[in-house]
């Protein structure tokens, strides 16, 4: 398996809440958008528990497209409980799109960086934290830090 690869799964690993719930996506959610605003990221950040949106804010300089992104990524980790970036990589270490691998439409389904699936510890995954508006490398990284910055907090 591809370093990258085995790097992402690592990472889901790595960064698992001990608890999740309104509150925990807002205090997420309020340093993410703290971050961009200070560094002046132009992201929309969205927080999901399953199907129930707790958290979606949209920096300056987004779009209503970046929530297009947001739905076709969260849809993608929703369905193959992994982070959109690991999905992307994995397709193209296969050189294969989405729609070849898994017979399902990219125009639904986003295999790009910054979906990252909320893991708790001893339950597995029960939402997802996206971000759109940077490339999808920038986009990812985005999201771990923040989360990994987050749980460095609660220990």
């Amino acid at each position: 398996m591809d370093d990258i690869l085995v790097k992402l799964l690592q990472e889901e690993q790595e960064l698992q809440f001990i608890s999740f719930n309104e509150s925990t996506a807002w205090q997420i959610g309020s340093q993410m958008v703290e971050h961009a605003m200070r560094e002046n990221i132009p992201i929309t950040i969205d927080i999901q528990r399953g199907e129930h949106q707790l958290f979606h804010a949209s920096m300056p300089g987004t779009a209503a497209d970046n929530d297009e992104w947001v739905k076709r990524k969260v849809r993608l980790v929703n369905r193959f409980g992994h982070s959109s970036f690991y999905m992307g990589q994995l397709l193209k270490s296969k050189g294969k799109s989405i729609e070849e691998s898994f017979l399902i439409p990219e125009s639904e389904f986003a295999a790009h960086g910054g979906c990252f699936p909320i893991i708790v510890k001893g339950t597995g995954m029960i939402g997802m934290i996206t971000v759109s508006g940077l490339p999808q490398e920038e986009d990812h990284k985005f999201v771990v830090e923040s989360i990994r910055a987050f749980l460095a907090k609660e220990k």
